[in-house]
């Protein structure tokens, strides 16, 4: 048996854990960090997301904008000492809706985060507006909060392909999105020189014995049988519940599959400027009389007739011939475990873009002309409110980092930063209780959770 020793042992080289390491060695000075992973780093899921960031987020609390806020400052300062190494832009969300009712909605959402922190609130309508789109690349010298445009001739005036039928537009600001790769590359060359090492190799068990880690059994095959360590940290992404049951610790987190589609827009229907864009409604798709009698016979496809969820969204990728639209929708969500390679209904494509073509009805064109997209997506491990959990676990020595729900990106900065600081006994920031699995335990939170809003700023 082969063995080695480490300060802490990281399971999981995903965003999560890399940040994790980066902010033990790099900013708090642990030379002997160890991080585990049977895959090469951040090809489990942190490579499946649309790799976008927000402030944008509800309560109950300011805990998640001020956490985000928080993030969101740490990859500024990367991307400045970085030379903007991972192409961080500030383009925006932009949320739609063709209700009226929604639109009010969104008034009243978006004052109510605005004084959660995330920035002021700006409204617009016809001949009073002052609204100007967000720069396709870079993120300096926008504006916080967000920008609420009431009217179709003035949202398309801004956005010309969007549905004529539009009524409002909500345009948080704080937002945009990134090269998640090259982040990672970034943070993982800064934790190696730092002294972080990467090894290859599955955690099969974690020695305890008088309530404290002693140790973490790696599978016979990995490159070292055993690691003799007084600190663990579970970073596992979408096996967080597996890996905790191996310190006897439940961990209330369960797996949601997530898919995406790729295609080249060949026609240029979406400008390669656009920000990331949702459509607030719920869908019925788009069938005609004949489409609608063939499905309506069969009671395999009948269900493809009624209404879909809100949520369908996009954004541009790439650039030049082929630009590319990122398509996501996650309309029928189950609880499931992790199987891999995840398997997506051969339907899925074809749904997400009659979906979409209800915001932007340029695109249904490709229904008629559409080669093969390529579909994708991985699985969100969450907690019921969709909140993260980092911090100490029952175990003495043992560490969460963890149920980012597909938020992983934007959130693994402050995450990795608060994961240190328990670690390591740091001053812990005000928001740091919101995030801990001791939190479950508060009498004062579980009435919270009882009435607890299911999709909580789930995209």
């Amino acid at each position: 048996m082969s063995m080695v020793t480490a300060d802490m042992v990281i399971c999981g080289a995903g965003l999560a854990g890399i940040s994790a390491a980066y902010h033990l060695a790099v900013r708090r000075g642990v030379r002997n960090v160890v991080v585990v992973d049977e895959r090469p780093p951040m090809t489990l899921t942190s490579d499946k997301s649309t790799e976008c960031y927000r402030n944008w987020w509800p309560g109950p609390g300011e805990a998640m904008v001020r956490f985000m806020n928080r993030s969101i400052d740490l990859l500024e300062v990367l991307a400045d000492e970085s030379n903007n190494f991972f192409q961080l832009n500030r383009r925006g969300y932009v949320f739609l809706t063709a209700d009226p009712v929604r639109g009010e909605l969104f008034r009243k959402t978006a004052e109510e985060i605005s004084a959660l922190g995330a920035g002021p609130l700006r409204v617009h309508t016809p001949g009073h507006t002052t609204y100007r789109p967000a720069p396709a690349e870079g993120f300096k010298g926008q504006p916080t909060g967000a920008d609420l445009l009431f009217g179709a001739d003035l949202i398309r005036e801004h956005f010309p392909f969007v549905t004529e039928d539009v009524v409002a537009m909500l345009h948080p600001r704080r937002c945009g999105w990134l090269s998640a790769q090259q982040l990672g590359m970034y943070l993982l060359d800064k934790a190696r020189a730092a002294g972080v090492r990467l090894l290859p190799g599955r955690v099969t068990s974690v020695a305890v014995r008088g309530g404290r880690v002693e140790g973490v059994q790696l599978d016979p095959g990995s490159e070292v049988d055993h690691i003799q360590t007084r600190c663990f940290i579970n970073a596992a992404g979408p096996y967080l519940r597996q890996v905790g049951a191996m310190l006897g610790a439940e961990l209330p987190v369960f797996n949601e599959l997530h898919g995406k589609i790729a295609f080249n827009d060949t026609l240029g229907v979406v400008p390669r400027d656009a920000p990331l864009m949702i459509w607030s409604d719920p869908v019925h798709l788009p069938w005609s009389e004949e489409e609608q009698a063939e499905l309506a016979a069969d009671p395999e496809t009948g269900w493809l007739l009624g209404e879909f969820p809100a949520g369908v969204h996009f954004r541009p990728e790439g650039s030049g011939d082929s630009p590319i639209l990122l398509i996501l929708w996650t309309y029928d969500v189950e609880v499931q475990e992790p199987v891999w390679p995840p398997h997506f209904d051969d339907s899925y494509p074809e749904i997400v873009l009659r979906g979409i073509s209800r915001m932007v009805p340029g695109l249904a064109v490709y229904l008629e002309r559409m080669s093969r997209p390529f579909v994708d997506g991985g699985y969100y491990c969450k907690t019921r409110e969709n909140r993260l959990l980092v911090g100490p676990l029952p175990v003495e020595g043992a560490y969460v980092i963890g149920a980012m729900s597909g938020y992983g990106v934007m959130a693994c900065q402050a995450a990795g930063e608060l994961l240190a600081a328990h670690v390591t006994g740091g001053e812990l920031p005000d928001y740091a209780p919101a995030f801990m699995l001791e939190r479950y335990d508060d009498p004062v939170y579980q009435a919270l959770l009882a009435n607890w809003d299911a999709t909580s700023g789930q995209l």
